[in-house]
């Protein structure tokens, strides 16, 4: 059991405005948004260091780091996961590795009622989108499927009429969003949060669903584009 005088992280920089949530044993205590989009590697470290010293917190009582893995922003999620393994390097913390559609789809538990069923979008570029559904059970949306890159027109006229879909791929895919004549949940549940992904990473936490740093890297599915680039100039060469 996780003692009350230990202090955890969240970093959620899966999209292109990040935050960061301080918290102790299950309660958050602080939570700061980066100032704007993609001021990630500018803005990280000193938002972890100025959330610390409001709350008083030793570095050294840091003993986990929750961090959303993806799927997201290539550029996000890499620095995410490179200060995660950077802490638990030098100091011994934990990583739980969560995955950044169950963050979002914990949204839509704000709608009343809450949908039978919600597909989470998000823009993959190449008109296709990383997605997957989740329904509810217990005071939480659960996975019903793996996160994958799609066609987003044929992917959303698969699910039953009753879905609901958000998520920030919605406004880049908003003509096969607007054909498949889903319900679309309030822009204000779109992006990921650092207070749920604190909540979801301490459940899992108290699970044991713990990651080693030497084996944690961004669930990307896809490659990013400078890896592919790379492989097709390079990679029958070296094959």
């Amino acid at each position: 059991m996780t003692s009350t005088n230990t202090y955890h992280l969240a970093f959620e920089t899966s999209s292109a405005r990040g935050e960061i949530a301080l918290g102790r044993g299950r309660d958050v205590l602080q939570t700061t948004t980066f100032s704007g989009p993609r001021k990630h590697a500018s803005e990280f470290l000193p938002t972890i260091d100025t959330l610390c010293r409001k709350a008083d917190v030793n570095p050294s009582a840091i003993t986990s780091v929750f961090v959303s893995i993806g799927p997201g922003s290539f550029t996000g999620l890499r620095i995410g996961v490179t200060a995660a393994r950077f802490i638990a390097y030098a100091t011994g913390a934990s990583i739980v590795a969560v995955p950044t559609l169950e963050v979002i789809a914990q949204n839509a538990l704000d709608v009343d009622p809450t949908p039978p069923t919600i597909v989470v979008l998000l823009d993959a570029k190449r008109q296709h989108v990383f997605t997957a559904t989740f329904k509810p059970l217990d005071g939480a949306y659960i996975s019903t499927c793996n996160a994958q890159e799609a066609d987003p027109q044929v992917f959303l006229k698969q699910l039953d009429r009753t879905s609901a879909v958000l998520g920030e791929g919605v406004k880049y895919h908003e003509t096969a969003v607007r054909a498949s004549g889903l319900r679309v949940l309030p822009e204000s549940t779109w992006p990921p949060r650092a207070a749920t992904l604190y909540h979801l990473g301490y459940a899992m936490s108290q699970q044991g669903k713990f990651t080693d740093f030497r084996s944690l890297v961004p669930h990307y599915i896809r490659p990013p584009e400078a890896e592919e680039k790379w492989e097709e100039r390079f990679g029958a060469k070296s094959s």
